[in-house]
């Protein structure tokens, strides 16, 4: 079993408390739409990173990006190719996205999840 550096750990439960507005939205909705399965992890270990949520049985990874993105892409783009070389499928929204319009960003989710194998309730 693969252990966790300490200080991953305690960065990943720190993120956890100082979440971004879009982030709790998201968190609630996921937790909502599937309240039992399929179960979702919010700031959770991957490799090298910690992922904004992950569902572990569906092997998905959400990611939310802010502004500070837009100038980032050449890292984003390694990161995301790492995580899904941990065999991941990652799914990113603009956190805007998630503030504005949270239904289509749900049913993207739902249709990630569907496409993985995994039935939304």
């Amino acid at each position: 079993m693969l252990r966790l550096k300490p200080s991953t750990t305690t960065r990943s439960r720190a993120l956890r408390l100082d979440m971004t507005l879009a982030e709790r939205l998201l968190w609630r909705a996921l937790r909502e739409q599937f309240p039992d399965e399929p179960r979702f992890r919010r700031q959770h270990p991957v490799g090298n990173y910690i992922v904004d949520f992950a569902c572990i049985q569906a092997r998905l990874v959400i990611e939310l990006d802010g502004g500070q993105h837009a100038e980032a892409l050449d890292y984003d783009a390694v990161r995301t190719h790492q995580i899904e070389q941990a065999g991941f499928h990652v799914i990113r929204f603009w956190n805007n996205e998630v503030l504005e319009n949270i239904e289509g960003v749900m049913q993207k989710i739902a249709e990630a999840l569907t496409c993985d194998g995994e039935r939304p309730a």
